[in-house]
């Protein structure tokens, strides 16, 4: 086992943390506690996965003394809300980011290229749905997944894997580390700032009723408005200007015939990638 250390203000809160040096997926050790019947608020946090997964079952690599944390919770909160999830958990590793690298410049955007901070471009960025880059590069991703418990609640583990000290070779797409980045930090210290910062969040979601709240933070420092965007998804690829992200959390792409379409679910590319036809 391996020490992850929880904040005060996670504590008070009632979570937990179980630590590993190496194990198949967090998620899944998750996903056990929620068939157990554990009460949730419970993190499962490790240097190294075996078999993570990613958006729509791809692998997620991840190097030793890189960060895969899941925390399973079990909201007392509607069915319709939970989507929400991923924007706190977005919202909330921003925030712990932006603590341990103060120096870095940090927007909450679309696509790091397009961020613009203090007059200059910004570093690290959140990309719809559930990416972070840092200067185009992915840098770290999160997964919700829903299970229902034997009781017939719904607990919802949320994956999280940041590329601490190497970011995985060989990907279809440029991928980047903390260490790259030049910031010196640990999986454990990564760990407990986004524990910290987690409660924050959580509590401002406050079961669905702060979903706005959490929206409105993540969109008042997105970039990329007004850029063209290419969307791949089942029946094809959407191209046209990315307008926003809506109440619900959808981001609204206006095609070249004028029409707002709210986008659900896909594969987003920004920039270069989005103006190839």
């Amino acid at each position: 086992m391996v020490a992850f250390p929880l904040p005060d203000n996670a504590v008070e809160a009632g979570y937990r943390v179980i630590g590993f040096d190496s194990v198949g997926s967090t998620n899944i050790e998750a996903m056990k506690a929620a068939m157990a019947g554990n009460a949730g608020k419970i993190w499962y946090a490790a240097l190294q996965q075996t078999e993570g997964r990613g958006r729509r079952g791809r692998a997620w690599e991840s190097p030793y003394g890189n960060l895969a944390a899941s925390l399973m919770i079990v909201p007392d909160a509607p069915s319709n809300s939970l989507a929400g999830l991923g924007f706190v958990a977005g919202v909330a590793l921003n925030t712990a980011l932006t603590r341990l690298m103060p120096a870095a410049a940090i927007r909450s955007g679309l696509d790091g290229a397009d961020g613009v901070s203090d007059g200059g471009r910004a570093r690290i960025a959140l990309k719809w749905p559930n990416d972070v880059l840092a200067d185009g590069a992915k840098l770290a991703g999160i997964l919700l997944e829903a299970q229902k418990r034997p009781d017939g609640r719904t607990a919802i583990v949320i994956g999280i894997g940041v590329n601490v000290v190497a970011a995985p070779q060989g990907l279809p797409y440029p991928a980047t580390s903390l260490a790259d980045l030049g910031a010196p930090l640990d999986a454990p210290s990564v760990f407990e700032a986004l524990a910290e910062s987690w409660v924050e969040c959580y509590q401002m979601w406050n079961n669905g009723s702060g979903t706005n709240r959490i929206i409105h933070r993540w969109r008042d420092n997105a970039a990329g408005i007004g850029a063209e965007v290419a969307v791949q998804r089942g029946d094809g690829v959407l191209r046209g200007i990315f307008e926003t992200i809506d109440d619900a959390g959808h981001l609204i792409v206006r095609d070249d015939e004028g029409h707002r379409i709210a986008i659900t679910a896909g594969d987003v590319h920004f920039g270069t990638t989005a103006t190839l036809r």
